[in-house]
């Protein structure tokens, strides 16, 4: 068996919390499309009004990161990216406290762009670790199929020299100007072709084949490969490519589309990392994706045994169930409710502040005073306790453990998904500030409750069409 000395290093995920049944979706709309009911099977992911690409896959990129050097260059693959000319990587990298000096690249154009952007990586030559981040969180047309099958999640993959958790066996590439679906720049829906058609003459036309050529290539047989994924394809096309390339059924990974719903750009590389999960050193692993021809790549399951703190096990386990459609739908930017004249806020962002404050705004860094080791967020020119100047150190405070000090759920104030908790947020190093408090659930906070740090939206400008990052805590699941 030949292959690159270069692997996966490490790898981490993350779902967005809430899910919603497909059944409730269905019901919403059976007035009108009782047919929807017949494929309302299972649940899938619901990104909340402060989740985007961006902010998925930094959660996806601080699970894998957890014990890892910094890497030296990072790659966000997605199509759905909120900005068109505005580098999404280098937001995600500056919410991850990267060096100024990372290099930073956007990938799209086709849902194989989280393959693409990985194969990539793993063949580069340049020194040092790379980041892969693969997220996407799509929008459907109300009512349509992909309503249904659209989810959202996040990868993220660490590359570099080594076997590692995988070493990287090779790839085979396939560019066909075959056109299942498309989105025109400046639209909101994909446009779908018909499902047959798709499966018959494009996913069994031409995945089987390349698969086939990698493995010999590699010397390899089908009956060595133990994990087997494919994304960008209709539902049951990966048991008809494993079929036609001989690869056993045994080997076909769970393909989330009933717990998650197919995530674009993240849904390869997701099932990568489900392999990842289960795999025991020396087992054969292939993922594919389809989009515009395809992409396949083929890894061999290295010694090491590094998992991220949650990976993709506890990502679809954290699960907080959602019953409304009219909340998702309005999360979706489909319903335009009539929040009242609070909702008329001017919440344009300075963008001058936000660069001479970048490291404390995105990467959520505070300072730690070297006269009296309290820690403060945010930075001033005095210690809050000892009053010394110029005294503080950076600390992040992004990765570390706070409790609810006081909070309160308020009805009135404008919030995209009330009630707004927030309430002084206590850290266990010791700095203590005001916080908005998300993903609460149903068993509520209280005093005391532990929390964690994500990254989210934090206003969006619906004139200039812009959105500001910020800091949230969470209840610790």
């Amino acid at each position: 068996m030949t292959g690159s000395t270069r692997g996966i290093q490490a790898y981490g995920a993350f779902i967005p919390r809430l899910r919603i049944a497909r059944a409730a979706i269905a019901e919403a709309h059976s007035w009108a499309l009782p047919g929807l009911k017949a494929q309302a099977k299972g649940e899938r992911a619901l990104c909340s009004w402060d989740e985007d690409a961006i902010t998925l896959a930094v959660a996806a990129a601080r699970d894998c990161l957890q014990g890892q050097t910094a890497p030296t260059a990072l790659i966000l693959a997605s199509t759905t990216a909120p900005f068109a000319d505005c580098q999404n990587s280098v937001i995600a990298a500056s919410a991850l406290g990267l060096a100024a000096s990372t290099a930073c690249a956007d990938q799209a154009g086709s849902t194989r762009a989280g393959l693409t952007a990985l194969a990539q990586a793993l063949e580069s030559s340049a020194e040092g670790a790379q980041l892969v981040l693969a997220a996407d969180r799509r929008s459907a047309k109300p009512g349509s199929v992909q309503e249904l099958q659209f989810g959202a999640g996040a990868a993220a993959l660490r590359v570099g020299e080594g076997a590692g958790v995988a070493r990287y066996l090779g790839r085979e590439s396939v560019s066909n100007l075959f056109v299942d679906h498309f989105r025109e720049s400046g639209e909101k829906y994909d446009y779908y072709w018909e499902e047959r058609w798709i499966r018959d003459e494009g996913v069994s036309r031409l995945v089987p084949g390349a698969i086939k050529r990698l493995l010999s290539r590699l010397d390899l047989t089908p009956a060595q490969v133990k994990w087997f994924g494919l994304s960008g394809a209709p539902a049951g096309s990966d048991k008809l490519v494993a079929k036609l390339a001989s690869i056993t059924p045994e080997a076909i990974l769970p393909n989330l589309l009933d717990r998650v719903g197919e995530c674009g750009t993240a849904h390869a590389p997701l099932l990568l990392v489900s392999a990842l999960e289960q795999a025991r050193p020396g087992d054969v692993i292939v993922v594919a994706a389809f989009g515009q021809g395809c992409e396949v790549l083929a890894f061999e399951k290295g010694e090491d045994t590094v998992a991220p703190p949650r990976g993709l096990t506890g990502a679809l386990a954290a699960r907080i169930p959602e019953t409304s459609y009219l909340k998702m739908a309005s999360f979706e930017g489909e319903l335009n409710l009539d929040w009242g004249m609070r909702a008329e806020t001017e919440i344009k962002a300075a963008l001058t502040q936000q660069y001479r404050a970048a490291d404390q705004i995105n990467a959520f860094v505070g300072g730690k005073c070297r006269a009296c080791n309290t820690v403060q967020f945010p930075r001033l020119p005095h210690c809050v306790s000892c009053a010394a100047a110029d005294s503080q150190d950076p600390c992040s405070l992004a990765d570390e453990q706070a409790q609810v000090a006081t909070y309160s759920a308020d009805w009135l104030q404008y919030y995209p998904a009330p009630p707004l908790y927030v309430g002084l947020v206590q850290f266990d190093i010791g700095a203590r500030l005001l916080m908005e408090m998300i993903e609460v659930g149903s068993a509520g906070i209280d005093v005391g409750t532990r929390l964690a740090m994500h990254f989210r939206v934090k206003a969006r400008d619906r004139k200039r069409h812009y959105s500001r990052y910020f800091w949230k805590a969470a209840p610790v699941y």
